[in-house]
């Protein structure tokens, strides 16, 4: 893991797209923007992981309907 340190209204360059900018400090919370192509999907990582918890459910219940009409 990278560690860097940033004060507000600094910034991180990823690659040639994807910037990530401090906007505030509050306490012990860090508001940050993200500048990324709109293509790009960009989620909390709770709500990725998440997301893909749903997608891998989803995935295995496919599987199982398909196995079941095969059976029929």
């Amino acid at each position: 893991m990278l560690v860097l340190t940033r004060k507000q209204n600094e910034s991180i360059q990823i690659g040639d797209d994807i910037e990530v900018k401090v906007l505030g400090l509050t306490g012990d919370q860090v508001k940050l923007g993200i500048s990324a192509p709109g293509s790009m999907d960009i989620h909390r990582k709770e709500i990725y992981l998440d997301i893909q918890k749903q997608n891998n459910e989803a995935a295995n219940l496919s599987v199982d309907i398909l196995e079941l009409l095969k059976s029929e």
